[in-house]
């Protein structure tokens, strides 16, 4: 699924520039970076609650390209240029996870966690 088609699905509004063409193959929702660290996939776009600077550092580790935020929270500053600097695009949704990774799969996103669904 593409950056765009992500985007758009969810109504999220960008913090940071980002390939809209970027090929997100998979799809990880968590608010515990340390489950985000088990998921470890390519091509994966993260959905989480988790606003801090740990998400970013988290995403920049594990080469994840794409972050959405969700329940309408938002980035910070510093978040934001870390971001920008890494090359991470940072989106916010007003949807809440469970619903924001539902949509993604309705849309045809199918692989997903590391035990189900793979």
């Amino acid at each position: 699924m593409k950056a765009s088609e992500i985007a758009e699905l969810l109504h999220a509004q960008v913090h940071t520039p980002f390939n809209p063409q970027l090929d997100l193959k998979s799809a990880c929702g968590a608010d515990l970076m340390s489950d985000v660290m088990a998921f470890v996939k390519e091509d994966v776009v993260l959905l989480t609650g988790l606003v801090n600077i740990q998400t970013v550092r988290t995403a920049e580790l594990l080469d994840i390209p794409l972050v959405v935020f969700v329940r309408g929270k938002v980035p910070d500053a510093q978040m934001i240029a870390e971001a920008s600097k890494a090359g991470i695009g940072l989106m916010t949704t007003e949807a809440t996870l469970f619903l924001g990774c539902g949509k993604l799969f309705e849309a045809g996103l199918r692989r997903g966690g590391a035990r189900l669904g793979e």
